[in-house]
């Protein structure tokens, strides 16, 4: 009964409570109201929170006054800088529904999202809407920051002047990786609908003389060269062949010495303990059909059959780990 308690909070998410609580207490009667709900909604909703750790209760009964646990303020409220909902947006708009149908993804092998729908990928109607665009990316990289910082505190960067993050979105990766280590120049490469957005970011953070934005299409043109190559949650989105057409890029695109890097969650390799990798490849399967996560033993296989001499797994935050190979 796991879709309960996911539910609970994606509802949550979408209405915005987190956020109208913000830094302040309010009563289940004040919240009804401001959220639009109806009275048989509170207090069960409101208190299945509560139970699930996701809201603090001062008091009982009709006066009580709920607030935001630390947690939910710092993460899942619109006006903090660590907002995080931007994936459980997300999920409750478009995953939520199509894991509905992993039955017969299960049988069919083949994609349960928009395609299945309206006959179009999901990226042909994401891109064609920029607000849309912009949201997507934003929870993108929202999930992933920490896992960024983590990787941009735990890599080795000293011997390396350079960096180029494939698919960076909005320039995140490169923005942490070049506050991190003052260095380092950075370039982020996406396609030219994306651009726009990370170019905006970039500029906010101060970085535009140390960052560059590039548009590249990945599977037809050259890979710009770096000494480090990153690829964060790019990776696990194809299916083997055009897995191995990227690593082979980032090979030719590395000096001797180089480093390739993927940001995945990486499955552990006997594919017994990662269960959030292992449905992250569920979902690759509901979101592309053919595309999948991987384990480390994978990744290394693939890029010593390309001409990666040496690989390491650096751990990061939760599930996720990097996958590095060096040239």
């Amino acid at each position: 009964m796991g879709f309960w308690p996911a539910k609970t909070l994606l509802s949550a998410v979408e209405l915005g409570l987190f956020t109208e609580l913000n830094n302040k207490s309010m009563t289940a009667e004040k919240l009804r109201d401001a959220l639009g709900l109806h009275p048989r909604a509170v207090p069960d909703f409101l208190d299945a929170l509560v139970a699930l750790h996701l809201l603090d209760r001062d008091g009982d009964g009709p006066r009580a006054l709920y607030s935001n646990t630390e947690e939910t303020r710092l993460f899942l409220n619109r006006n903090s800088p660590e907002y995080m909902g931007g994936i459980l947006e997300m999920a409750n708009a478009r995953l939520y529904r199509f894991w509905g149908d992993l039955t017969e993804a299960l049988k069919t092998g083949k994609p349960q999202n928009e395609i299945k729908h309206t006959g179009e990928p999901m990226f042909k109607n994401l891109y064609s809407d920029p607000k849309r665009l912009e949201q997507f990316m934003n929870a993108m990289s929202g999930v992933s920051t920490a896992n960024f910082r983590a990787f941009a505190q735990k890599f080795n960067f000293s011997r390396y002047r350079t960096l180029c993050d494939i698919g960076g979105a909005t320039g995140r990766l490169s923005i942490i990786v070049a506050k991190q280590h003052p260095h380092l120049r950075c370039t982020t490469v996406d396609l030219p609908e994306v651009t726009p957005i990370a170019q905006r970011q970039i500029a906010a953070s101060g970085l535009s003389d140390r960052i560059s934005v590039k548009t590249v299409d990945i599977f037809s043109e050259q890979l710009p060269r770096a000494d480090v190559i990153t690829m964060g949650m790019i990776l696990h989105d194809w299916n083997l062949e055009k897995k191995m057409q990227l690593i082979r890029a980032a090979y030719d695109a590395l000096p001797p010495g180089g480093a390739f890097a993927v940001i995945e969650n990486l499955i552990d390799d006997a594919r017994r303990e990662n269960a959030f990798g292992l449905m992250m490849s569920l979902n690759m399967l509901i979101e592309f059909g053919d595309a999948f996560d991987f384990t480390a033993a994978d990744f290394f296989r693939w890029c010593r059959s390309v001409g990666f001499r040496k690989t390491e797994i650096i751990p990061l935050t939760g599930p996720a780990s990097a996958g590095v190979a060096y040239k």
